[in-house]
Order: C-alpha cells, then sequence, then structure tokens
C-alpha cells in the first residue's frame, strides 16, 4: 500500500543541516486518470525532490471493488494510520479524499466541487457518497489547498468550511507547452476535454456548425453518453501532440459548465492560441482577461465567441502569452511546501 520516493540526499538534507520535512504522499490517483489531477500530482512530485522527503502511498486501482475498500476503508480509516506508521510530518491527499481522523496533520487538495453543482454528470454512487462523506474530510484536515479562488467561494458556500482554513495555490503549465514547435496542419476549432457532460462539448458543436468551423476534440473517452456529430475526434493524444494541435487551431474553445481551475485554457494561451471560455467561473479567473468569454449554455454566444477570437488572433495571442507567463509549477510547489510548514509546526 505504500512506497517510497526519496529525495536527493535520501533523509539528509544537502546542505548539510536538519532532515528534511517528511511528506506523505497519496499517489494513488496517477493509477486512475491522466487528466487534471495527474498534471497536478506528477509536476508537484517532481518539484518537491530535493526540497522535502517524500513517502509515496497508493491504494488500489479502477475496478469496483477497488473504488469501494479505497473510499470506505482506505481513505477515512486506513491512510491516516499507514501515514502516522510511517512517521512522516505532513500528510498530503491531492483529491479531495483524505482520512476523517488521523495523527498527522493532513492537506487536502481540492480540485472542483462539480458533483455538488453538477449531480447529473455523475454515476450514482459518486452522487450518493461525494457529498456525504468529502465534507468530514475536508473538515477533518488542517488546511485546504484551492486550485482558485473561485473554488475557495465553493467551499466557503457548499461546504461550509471556514475561509482561514483554506489556501489558494494554483495549477500551472508544462514547459512542451510554448509557442516555439510544429503546429498542426488545417484551418479547425480546438477542444480539450474528456468525452463527459460537464464539457458540454454537445452545445460546442453545434456552435462550431453554426460557424461553418471544423471541430477537433483531443481527450479520453468518458461517460454520460455524450454524442458527437460531425467532429473530428482524436481521441487521447500525448503532450507533444497537444501542443501541436495548440499551435495550429484557430482558436481553442473550452465552455465547459463547471471547472474548478481549466488547464487547457492555460496549455493553450502558453502555445498562443486565442482562447473562447466561459464566463462566470473558474475559467474566467483563469483566463484573466486573456480570452472571450461567453454563456457555456448558449450556442449561439459560443459560436459567436468563436468568431470574436480568430478575428482578434494577434491581441489574444499577446495577452495569452503574457497571462501563462504568471503561473509556474515551481511557484504551485513553493507555495505547497509553506502549506507543509505551516501545519507541520
Amino acid at each position: 500500500m505504500g512506497g517510497r520516493v526519496t529525495a536527493a540526499g535520501g533523509a539528509a538534507d544537502p546542505s548539510g543541516g536538519a532532515a528534511p520535512l517528511r511528506v506523505g504522499l497519496d499517489m494513488t490517483a496517477l493509477a486512475l486518470t491522466r487528466a487534471g489531477t495527474a498534471r497536478y500530482l506528477r509536476n508537484l512530485l517532481a518539484r518537491l525532490a530535493g526540497r522535502v522527503e517524500v513517502r509515496a502511498f497508493r491504494f488500489g486501482g479502477p475496478g469496483r471493488a477497488s473504488v469501494l475498500a479505497r473510499e470506505l476503508v482506505w481513505y477515512p480509516h486506513r491512510l491516516g494510520r499507514v501515514a502516522a506508521r510511517d512517521r512522516v510530518d505532513v500528510l498530503h491527499c491531492p483529491t479531495y479524499y483524505a482520512p476523517v481522523s488521523s495523527h498527522v496533520p493532513t492537506v487536502v487538495t481540492v480540485h472542483d466541487l462539480a458533483v455538488w453543482r453538477h449531480p447529473e454528470a455523475f454515476g450514482r454512487w459518486t452522487r450518493a457518497y461525494v457529498p456525504r462523506a468529502v465534507p468530514r474530510m475536508l473538515r477533518a484536515a488542517a488546511r485546504v489547498i484551492a486550485v482558485s479562488e473561485f473554488t475557495r467561494g465553493e467551499l466557503v458556500e457548499l461546504v461550509g468550511l471556514p475561509d482561514e482554513k483554506i489556501r489558494v495555490v494554483p495549477n500551472a503549465v508544462e514547459e512542451v507547452f510554448s509557442p516555439q514547435g510544429d503546429a498542426a496542419e488545417g484551418e479547425y476549432v480546438l477542444a480539450v476535454g474528456t468525452l463527459e457532460p460537464r464539457k458540454n462539448l454537445e452545445r460546442l458543436a453545434d456552435a462550431a456548425r453554426r460557424v461553418g468551423r471544423e471541430l477537433r476534440v483531443a481527450g479520453e473517452a468518458g461517460w454520460g453518453g455524450v454524442r458527437l456529430d460531425g467532429v473530428r475526434w482524436l481521441g487521447r493524444v500525448d503532450d507533444e501532440e497537444l501542443a501541436r494541435l495548440y499551435r495550429g487551431a484557430l482558436c481553442v474553445a473550452y465552455p465547459s459548465l463547471y471547472e474548478g481551475f481549466g488547464i487547457p485554457v492555460l496549455e493553450a494561451m502558453a502555445c498562443g492560441a486565442p482562447v473562447v471560455t466561459s464566463c462566470g467561473g473558474a475559467t474566467e479567473e483563469v483566463a484573466g482577461g486573456a480570452a472571450v468569454l461567453v454563456d457555456p449554455y448558449d450556442p449561439e454566444a459560443i459560436a459567436a465567441g468563436i468568431e470574436e477570437a480568430i478575428a482578434r488572433r494577434d491581441e489574444l495571442r499577446a495577452r495569452g502569452l503574457e497571462r501563462a507567463r504568471a503561473f509556474s509549477w515551481d511557484e504551485t510547489a513553493r507555495r505547497t511546501i509553506e502549506v507543509y510548514r505551516e501545519v507541520s509546526r
């Protein structure tokens, strides 16, 4: 159930000083997804090396039996005991599943609260379990990291967490996503996201048809019976190919119904692509004035946003590149370590 990932120098500080902070890190998500949570975990882990000592914990796989054991036993009752036994200073759970009690100070990262806002987009088990179990887990944590100010507000409103317990530490973007490099050929609008209802791909496909633009969709097969007609479905692509697609796109459209952050918005801007995204939520916050904002429930508004983004391509490219430079995984790791030290004192 547990495994060790050692920092440079092992248990000793490379400078010859005191032993570094020992952090227990739940890495189960790496076996379950390649989406935003996995990106967050991979980038954080890479930057913790040499700064803290990491103990890695994992449990189970994607099967139903593993899901039940993980969510009913491992997270609420077993993980905290394992962390205490391994004598870590801090336990970090990078999703909102965490112990309901622990002898080790726990930090929990929350990426979104979509199941509260859009329960219809999730399976019956998730709809039933998460709103009942996760609030107890978050209240038991020493600190909760929100990936955006929007998510901070959701935690206060929907879960009732005290604001002083929450720290906002944004996500960032990998170096592969840059304006330099090959670009995919063709004239197309690009969408990136798992095929599931919350990503709003059916309305986006309708919008693309209204303006006569080819829509290409890159992402994992998902759930919820999403049907896309008249689009070019690319499936999952690696980061190098995804960067090529961003660079070659007339614009990137991300009119999601709900996000806690919206990493594709940042990736697209870092590659120099103009972006269309939803108003009034986390993606508007991430875009920071560097994207065209639309009502995600209105295909006509999305269509108009696509045409506006293409017309303003040069302006949005410059603004997007500047905005993307404000986010750094190194800074994310630094601020996360500050939270570790805050709770381990």
